[in-house]
């Protein structure tokens, strides 16, 4: 893997200030978010002040993969948390909605549909987080539901499934809400084959897309892929360019940051700067070429 050079700006960014001369990669909370422990997709509120992630066998989470959270202070990350909706089972692969009013993520807790289910919490006044909802049967399966990620404006949700059939694996779907719930799955245009397809994000609404690929999740390297939508599908996607994003890496959980559209956060194993087996990156949005009307 040849790691780029990428000056003082990623000294910037590890000490939490402002990325306007981002080159490459910075790394996210060196420390607080990126720690000797496993960090796995990162989500940062609206209001650009809350940062969510999760993380694997941590200390102090209730079970071995737990949602934390961490506060913005004067421009760094601080006091990180586990957060109160965690049990001994999983909760992962949080995502906010757009009016900072919901935080999605899976579970494979008891009373779901099958193994890892959606679910939503409401965000309180006070930043906490109520009662877990299942997003229900319209989008959960008796496989693994992953990675759940919203349209602005909240009417369509991109996620992974191996439960719902499609091109083999596990597949990107998208369904639609229906006014009382997400239904109606269907496979993203473009992007599914007899590997493995999750960890997605759209980018401008779906212009273009970023989701990981693996021949075999369980056996084979997992990369990061980007593809433009034609008007119709998703076409060529290509291995994204960074550095640590190469063949024999593991780079995983795209999700744009909505307080700066522009900058993306990622987890993977970079060679420096390093916190631990897997550290959450920033990085610059990749470019968008791709038109409307491949999210219906």
């Amino acid at each position: 893997m040849r790691v780029r050079r990428w000056g003082w700006a990623l000294t910037a960014l590890a000490c939490g200030t402002a990325a306007a001369a981002l080159q490459e990669f910075g790394i996210e909370g060196m420390g607080v978010v990126s720690t000797p422990s496993a960090e796995v997709r990162a989500a940062v509120r609206p209001d650009g002040q809350h940062i969510v992630w999760g993380s694997r066998e941590r200390a102090g989470g209730a079970g071995s993969y737990d949602l934390w959270q961490a506060d913005k202070r004067d421009g760094r990350w601080a006091d990180a948390r586990p957060l109160s909706i965690n049990t001994p089972a999983k909760e992962f692969d949080p995502f906010f909605s757009a009016d900072g009013k919901w935080l999605y993520f899976f579970s494979d807790r008891a009373g779901g549909h099958g193994g890892d289910d959606l679910y939503r919490a409401a965000v309180l006044a006070d930043g906490n987080f109520g009662a877990p909802e299942n997003l229900g049967p319209g989008v959960n399966g008796k496989g693994n539901e992953w990675a759940p990620a919203l349209t602005r404006d909240g009417m369509h949700l991109l996620f992974a499934s191996d439960s719902f059939g499609g091109a083999g694996g596990h597949d990107l779907l998208m369904a639609r809400w229906d006014g009382k719930a997400f239904v109606d799955p269907q496979p993203v245009p473009g992007v599914n084959t007899a590997g493995d397809e999750f960890d997605a994000a759209w980018i401008e609404d779906g212009k273009a897309i970023v989701f990981a690929y693996a021949k075999d999740i369980m056996k084979d390297p997992v990369r990061l892929m980007l593809a433009q939508c034609d008007g119709k599908a998703y076409v060529d996607p290509q291995p994204w360019a960074l550095s640590f994003n190469g063949p024999e890496d593991n780079t995983y959980g795209p999700a744009v940051d909505p307080s700066k559209p522009g900058e993306m956060l990622v987890n993977g194993m970079a060679k420096a700067p390093k916190a631990g087996k897997q550290d959450i990156y920033r990085v610059r949005t990749p470019a968008v070429t791709g038109k409307d009307g491949c999210v219906r």
